[in-house]
Formats: structure tokens, sequence, C-alpha cells
């Protein structure tokens, strides 16, 4: 077999095409891989409707990996060997030598920053080429379908979870029960917060509560603000929601020194009182997903405390349908392409 199936887009806004393209050979440190599953995220939307400076066209999306290393190119370390099962996410790399990335600050790559889906062909394909920068292992406790999402929605929110500051005991609160948020309540729940559910409405508190959160919020009836404060104020509010004025009407309600950590990318801006900031040394800090390490760390967590995100799944020549039910709202609550039909 000499070629493949692959899902791409060709221009700005155009529809996600199936088409057959011939397997690619990975080059140097670079390593190919046989995909499994490929979750479908909001962020695709960057690469299918053109968004991203100088995206390059026509380009397969898919930053929600998980696969099976095929072949190995030249210098990849030992330690990435054929047969062993990986998850790829949205940060694949980063060049190493700008200041940023001497600090560490890698999300912050100033030249040589890769994203799957974006600056290289993602996994809605049966195959896939990857830095060896980008893999992390997978847990032989996760079935691949079901990893998949973990590799960014699952990565993101436990990602800002464990370094929003709180300790074991503290109020952490969830605020949008979605794509990334049912994740994120298992997270918080797991690793001994006092979680609040924040949504809209009443019909997501059973499910909020089946997930582990110890309150609920109902933002339509009340104040998330006056709420959080009569549970003592939050250490952190994990805003997943895209919507700037859900997130301010938190602020009020955090702890002193509590923060806002902004996951969902709304297009509203998020209104902050100084003194509410000022008097409480309050703060809003925006969360970028996580390396390769940290996709490891989380899928490790998830295998070790039992955190599962709630999938629909559509074939790989489904793409487009899959698609739009992820961007229509009504996927409950994460959209995962498999490659066998």
């Amino acid at each position: 077999m000499s070629t493949m199936r692959a899902v791409q887009v060709s221009r700005p806004g155009g529809p996600l095409e199936l088409v057959e393209r011939p397997i690619p050979d990975p080059g140097p440190d670079q390593v190919r891989i046989k995909v499994n599953a490929c979750g479908i995220c909001y962020s695709d939307g960057l690469t299918k409707e053109g968004l991203w400076p100088g995206l390059e066209f026509p380009r397969v999306p898919g930053h929600e990996v998980i696969g099976v290393i095929d072949v190995v190119g030249p210098n990849v370390p030992s330690r990435w060997s054929p047969g062993l099962r990986v998850g790829i996410g949205w940060h694949a790399g980063q060049c190493g030598y700008c200041n940023n990335c001497r600090r560490n600050d890698y999300y912050a790559c100033q030249t040589g920053i890769q994203i799957s889906g974006v600056t290289f062909d993602g996994g809605y394909a049966d195959y896939m080429i990857a830095p060896a920068t980008a893999l992390a292992v997978l847990p032989a406790e996760l079935p691949d379908a079901e990893a998949a999402p973990l590799m960014c929605a699952g990565l993101t929110t436990f990602n800002a979870l464990r370094n929003c500051g709180a300790k074991p005991g503290d109020v952490v609160a969830i605020l949008g029960i979605g794509g990334l948020g049912h994740l994120g309540v298992q997270y918080a729940s797991k690793m001994g917060f006092r979680t609040v559910a924040i949504a809209r409405g009443t019909d997501k508190e059973p499910l909020a509560k089946q997930l582990g959160a110890d309150h609920y919020i109902d933002s339509r009836s009340s104040d998330p603000a006056v709420e959080l404060t009569k549970l003592g104020g939050a250490a952190a509010v994990i805003a997943t929601v895209t919507n700037g004025p859900a997130m301010s009407a938190t602020l009020g309600g955090l702890a002193p020194r509590g923060r806002l950590m902004v996951l969902g990318a709304a297009d509203e801006a998020i209104e902050a009182d100084p003194l509410t900031l000022i008097m409480g040394r309050r703060a809003v800090e925006g969360w970028y997903s996580g390396t390769s390490i940290d996709a490891e760390d989380t899928l490790a967590f998830s295998a070790l405390a039992d955190v599962r995100a709630m999938n629909e799944f559509y074939p790989l020549e489904k793409a487009e349908e899959a698609y739009q039910h992820m961007a229509s709202g009504k996927a409950r609550f994460r959209v995962v392409l498999t490659m066998d039909s």
C-alpha cells in the first residue's frame, strides 16, 4: 500500500475534503504515526478558516492524535520505537534557542514553534509525520479513541488546574460544563479540590454532580460571584467558556490571591474592576495547553484517577459532518474521528 486517506482543507473556509495521498516518510528527528483516532477540537477552526498567520494550504487538521509509531527517522532517540502507542497534541516543538525557549517558556517560542495540524499536517489521516518532540506515551489502560480528547481538552484543563495555585481542600470553580469543562470537573475533584461547577440553567446540575462537583451554581438564576463568596471564595476559576461577560461575572467571587484562569478563546472582552483586583491581589491569567511531557502527565493522571471524556465517534470519511456537529455546540461533549470505517 502506497497511498492513504487524508482529510484536508484546500482553501480558507473551504470544506473538509477526503483525498488520497502518498504515505509520507519521516525525515531526521521525525516519526511516522499510524493514526488510530483523532479528536476534533474547536481550535481546528484556525486551520479550517485559515485564521493562523502564514498557514499553507492544503492542510490536514488535527491535534488530538492517538496512534502507533510506524517508522522512525534518523536521529530519533531509541525510546521512540516502532509499535509504541503515543499521542500528539497541539504543541509539537519549539526552536530551543530564542530567549523565551531559553527560559523554558516554550509556548511563547518566537521563531520555531510547531503546531500539529497548523504548521504541519495533523491527524485527520491514516498516517501522519510528527516531530519526536511532540510524542507522549499512552498508558495501556486508555483505549485509543477515548484518549484522543485528552491530548488537548484534557491537557489544557489538567495543566491549568495543577498550575492555578490552589491546594487540596481549596474551592476551585469550573466555569462551563462542555467539552473542556466536563473534564475540568473530573480533574478538580480527583485532585482534592472543593469543586464548584458553574453553568447556565439547572439541566447540567445532575451531570456536574455525577462528574464530581461538590456544588453547582446556576448562573442564570444567581450571581456566581455572590455564590462563590458564600463558599469562602474561589482560589481559582477555570474558565472554559467562550464568553467574556460570563468570565467577568466570576471575578468578584475569587478569594484573596485567587486567579481567573482563561482557557476559552472568547470574542468579547473580559471586564475587571481594578479595585477588585487590587484589594485582593486577584489575577486574570491566560492558559496555554502544554508541551508533550505535560500531555504525558495528563494521560498518566487520567488513567490513574479514572478521568474519561464523554465522546461521540465518527469515521474519518464523515469528517466534515463531524466537524459541523462540533461547531454547532450540540456535541456531548467531544467528537472523535476513528480510522476504522
